[in-house]
């Protein structure tokens, strides 16, 4: 069995091996897309001065609304805890976008958009950077061969961990041992099997989860695992294989999209709507201090947990649009699986559910797991071509 684990760990890998190292490298990348675009764009994403008193909400939102043109909407706001962090006032596209504004003096700041260098790599990561066609209802192609790709890494991570694995158990502590000394053909084959079964569980957990993306009858499947009713797909058409990561995304970045009038247009008619939510935001502050955020919408309000777990963790809070009064009250411990499930297989999948060390942890996993390819590729042709000499030599 040993002998056919290997042959189908072997030939599974050779031609799906760069696809999976382009994807592991793309989400080794991901996994601190929102630090390194803080880090590239600090003056954007910080305030200088902290005063003691911020602006009302109604005049960052008109003067956002100000710069704005008419087909663009604004559709909520969000607050961070952090005093020395810009509110974002969301916009209604295009998608994941808002402007940045300091709450102290109203100086716009910039844009949240995703930047163009992660907007490349994520699309590489889901889809190869295949795009979709006009008429078109979804990518297909790109999705698919991602995620076969994934599905078969799967396999090569199992057939690889059981050809790995030691005849006698006494012989399993020296399999974790990586050599240095003995020449570079024998550290390729140590950071190819031991490194492999290190990363072993963060890349099965990425793989697993990422799948849910990619097929619709895997994610359903997933979801029956673990005990939640499939309904209708939520994720639109794209591909039907998952905006859940979108739409958790957006719900803590964005809010609800309300009606999405224009922007001038809401102002002139609304101002009570935008005077209600510095209320609304300190009833929901008054309620609790364990929010790391607080987003405001047209009629709902929701404090994202700053806590370990699922990373769109978050109590919604449903308020009257003519009073500001909390109407009703949604907490997040009380939700039932088929509500929180989304925001956890997304956690896994980039491996935040940990906080900051399993965010190093998947990082450094999905770097060796693009790298076991690369080292695959090396050890099977250095080894084709020993042969081939061997029987050059032979013959002579």
């Amino acid at each position: 069995m040993r002998k056919l684990f290997k042959k189908i760990h072997i030939w599974l890998s050779l031609p799906f091996g760069l696809i999976i190292t382009i994807t592991c490298l793309s989400g080794a990348l991901l996994v601190f897309e929102k630090e390194l675009t803080e880090l590239f764009y600090r003056e954007r994403y910080t305030v200088r001065e902290v005063d003691t008193t911020r602006l009302p909400l109604s005049v960052l939102i008109d003067k956002v609304a100000s710069t704005l043109p008419d087909t663009v909407s604004i559709t909520g706001v969000s607050i961070p805890i952090d005093v020395h962090r810009p509110y974002t006032i969301q916009l209604s596209k295009p998608r994941r976008a808002g402007v940045l504004i300091d709450p102290y003096t109203g100086e716009i700041k910039g844009r949240s958009d995703r930047s163009p260098f992660f907007s490349v790599v994520f699309r590489l990561h889901r889809w190869l950077l295949d795009s979709m066609k006009p008429g078109q209802d979804g990518i297909f192609w790109g999705r698919v061969i991602v995620g076969t790709s994934t599905l078969l890494f799967v396999i090569i991570l199992l057939t690889g961990l059981l050809t790995w694995w030691p005849r006698k158990l006494k012989g399993l502590g020296k399999r974790f041992k990586v050599s240095l000394r003995h020449g570079l053909h024998r550290l390729f084959f140590n950071l190819h099997t031991v490194g492999g079964v290190y990363a072993l569980i963060f890349l099965l957990a990425m793989a697993l989860t990422g799948l849910t993306w990619s097929f619709e009858w895997y994610r359903n499947g997933f979801y029956k695992v673990f005990g939640v009713e499939v309904k209708d797909a939520p994720h639109g058409k794209q591909g039907k294989a998952g905006k859940h990561e979108a739409k958790g995304r957006e719900r803590h970045s964005h809010g609800s999209t309300g009606k999405d009038l224009p922007a001038h247009t809401m102002i002139a008619k609304a101002p009570t709507t935008y005077l209600l939510w510095d209320q609304v935001y300190l009833a929901v502050t008054s309620r609790s201090t364990k929010y790391r955020e607080i987003s405001i919408s047209e009629d709902k309000a929701q404090g994202t947990l700053n806590a370990l777990g699922n990373v769109f963790a978050s109590d919604t809070y449903i308020f009257d649009k003519e009073t500001g009064e909390i109407k009703e009250v949604e907490l997040y411990q009380d939700l039932k699986k088929d509500k929180t499930i989304r925001g956890w297989i997304y956690s896994v999948h980039i491996g935040a559910w940990g906080g900051l060390t399993t965010r190093i942890l998947a990082f450094l996993a999905a770097l060796f797991g693009a790298s076991l390819p690369l080292t695959g590729y090396y050890l099977f042709f250095k080894r084709k071509f020993k042969k081939r000499t061997k029987k050059e030599l032979a013959t002579t």
